[in-house]
């Protein structure tokens, strides 16, 4: 809890770990999950985070450090990977491993397509061949606004 009596949904993010940092996944698990939208703006996010979020607590498969990343495949949805600590029943349980280059931004969505371009680059400037790209959301809106901050860290996989 916080003063006031609110509830901390998402922890205050730390974006020295991420930041211009290469890091190795190995069969990380994930639950994937569909968000519709129109123009890439999600339109049903919330209700996909509860009901995956409700699954994951009933499971008792919370992980330690939630990671929950946004592949912006279609101007009409995405795929959403909420990390999980073991494989939960009735769920879409994928793993990914890779390596990626890492890249965190601050401020408002609408430069994700800005953001993207600089990771582009940053990859570019490693050497190394972009695959795909995630892009992580530390925090939901309401915690960003709290916060005071709205990091978003790009993932590029190479």
């Amino acid at each position: 809890m916080t003063s006031g009596g609110a509830v901390e949904c998402c922890p205050r993010f730390d974006p020295g770990p991420w930041d211009g940092k290469e890091l190795s996944w190995k069969d990380r698990k994930f639950v994937k999950d569909r968000v519709r939208s129109f123009l890439h703006i999600p339109l049903n996010f919330g209700s996909v985070m509860i009901r995956n979020m409700q699954r994951i607590e009933a499971a008792g498969a919370k992980p330690d450090e939630m990671i929950v990343l946004s592949d912006e495949n279609s101007l009409w949805g995405a795929d959403v990977y909420i990390s999980v600590s073991k494989d939960i029943p009735s769920a879409n349980n994928v793993t990914i491993s890779g390596t990626f280059l890492s890249k965190v931004f601050e401020g408002p969505y609408q430069h994700v397509h800005k953001w993207i371009e600089e990771t582009k680059r940053f990859v570019a400037s490693r050497g190394k061949q972009l695959k795909k790209l995630y892009c992580y959301y530390t925090t939901c809106p309401k915690c960003a606004k709290k916060y005071g901050k709205n990091y978003v860290v790009i993932l590029a996989q190479v």
